[in-house]
């Protein structure tokens, strides 16, 4: 997937991690676990997207907030990645996280330490940042967990200081709900898995036509321009005001989930950016999303996998 002319693309990771991912035969309570060599990664949701964009072609500015030696570590894998990225100066120490797989069972274990608290002249830093790197009319991505300290409205106020831009916001938790009780002025995206989307709906979400119904009653609400939610297995859907479509996710063996979600946004919003349908950038989400979950767990989307398995990912109306 060679470069095509896109509109900037802008990622905002404000509570990254070092990522460990390693094996181990057995894991039996109070024994010392010998692991395997860690595989080293530098995480957090909009890292992960910049990461998936960079292996599918396209350009991104990656933001991301980096403290202390482990911050120092996370900024030398991303370097080395040939992400295009500005640091943050961030509180304290850059969290780690820590994936161990279970050899005898396949079982995946996944511990994900806090994250420094966030004060007033870190957020201040943000914003100062924000105005002077987001394009009008680009795009800019919103993602990942939001750092301990920050107030529940930050992502309003992350996408406030972005005024011209196309915002997409992917976080979970108190955040994403915040978000749905008091819209983001002029959201351009939100998206959210499926467990997610039945939390916030207080009911299962069993059908394509049910997700499809709670994501546009959300559009209609004012709570964004479109609203994606994934469906796991099945693929994902979008609506906005007068549409409803899903794409179907590709049939491959799982062998890690993590990071599915990120190459989904990251093959989505690339598509928007190079000026592709809706159909189109779900497609390509769901065939990344798809790509993501055959490959180890720190491993993104592979772009010959993407395309592979695109013609696999159709999109219907709901």
């Amino acid at each position: 997937m060679s470069n095509q002319t896109q509109t900037p693309i802008l990622t905002l990771t404000l509570n990254p991690a070092l990522d460990m991912a390693s094996d181990v035969a057995e894991i039996i309570p109070g024994h010392k676990l010998r692991c395997s060599d860690p595989q080293l990664d530098p995480g957090g949701g909009g890292i992960n997207v910049s990461r998936a964009i960079k292996s599918l072609g396209g350009d991104s500015l990656a933001l991301v907030a980096i403290g202390g030696l482990t911050g120092d570590r996370l900024a030398g894998l991303i370097r080395a990645e040939g992400v295009t990225f500005l640091s943050i100066l961030g509180p304290g120490e850059t969290r780690q996280s820590l994936t161990v797989n279970e050899v005898s069972t396949g079982k995946q274990f996944r511990f994900m330490l806090p994250g420094p608290v966030w004060g007033e002249a870190e957020r201040a830093r943000v914003f100062t940042l924000l105005r002077a790197t987001a394009r009008p009319g680009g795009l800019s991505v919103i993602s990942g967990s939001q750092p301990p300290g920050v107030p529940v409205d930050f992502p309003a106020q992350l996408a406030a200081s972005m005024p011209d831009s196309r915002v997409v916001l992917d976080t979970s938790g108190a955040a994403l709900t915040e978000a749905v009780r008091h819209p983001i002025p002029g959201l351009e995206v939100l998206r959210m898995d499926g467990e997610e989307g039945e939390a916030l709906a207080g009911h299962p979400l069993e059908t394509r036509e049910a997700t499809a119904d709670f994501a546009q009653s959300l559009v209609r609400n004012g709570v964004a321009k479109q609203v994606i939610i994934a469906r796991g297995a099945d693929g994902n859907v979008l609506a906005d005001m007068d549409h409803r479509i899903f794409a179907k996710a590709a049939k491959v063996k799982v062998k890690s989930t993590v990071g599915a979600g990120d190459s989904f946004v990251a093959a989505f919003v690339l598509a928007l950016a190079r000026g592709q349908s809706n159909d189109e950038a779900l497609a390509l989400g769901s065939a990344a999303a798809s790509a993501a979950v055959m490959s180890d767990a720190t491993q993104l989307c592979r772009p010959e996998d993407v395309m592979r398995l695109l013609p696999e990912c159709a999109v219907s109306r709901v």
